[in-house]
């Protein structure tokens, strides 16, 4: 279900998205209200989903997590027990920022953080030794040109 937002709830998440450590007091004097009635849609948002979680956005580099990779996997495995052990896999690795069911010639892809080739391949060692998959194909990413987590609005 959509939630229904107006303008100023749509600038409010603009300013959540941008810099979620905003005080109240200054998210209130950049869309032209008080904090109370601020506050009061922020709480609004949250119970109705809009507004998931509050989070810290790292720099992977900083952090020696400098490979990206995008893993495609096709399986020949469609069984409900296959895909509740693949997922539940896909969950416990840490090295996996995104996972993607599609549609099409592949089944599934991957976006992969690691610090370099040989931990993406102990990373592929672990995965198809719990899991049997049909094909992986792995593309190292050699530069990142966008990427953002603030949802058009």
């Amino acid at each position: 279900m959509v939630a229904r937002l107006d303008e100023m709830d749509r600038k409010i998440l603009v300013l959540l998205q941008e810099d979620a450590s905003l005080s109240l007091d200054e998210i209130a004097r950049r869309v032209g209200s008080s904090k109370t009635p601020v506050w009061n849609r922020i709480r609004r948002m949250r119970e109705q989903g809009v507004i998931l979680k509050q989070t810290a956005i790292l720099d992977p580099e900083a952090l020696g997590l400098e490979a990206c990779f995008f893993v495609l996997i096709r399986t020949s495995e469609h069984e409900a027990e296959w895909q509740r052990r693949f997922l539940q896999v896909l969950r416990d690795r840490p090295e996996v920022l995104e996972a993607h069911r599609l549609a099409g010639d592949i089944d599934y892809i991957l976006k992969v953080r690691v610090p370099n080739a040989r931990a993406y391949d102990t990373f592929y060692q672990a995965l198809i030794s719990e899991v049997k998959i049909y094909n992986v194909t792995a593309l190292l990413s050699m530069e990142e040109i966008k990427a953002t987590t603030v949802l058009p609005l």
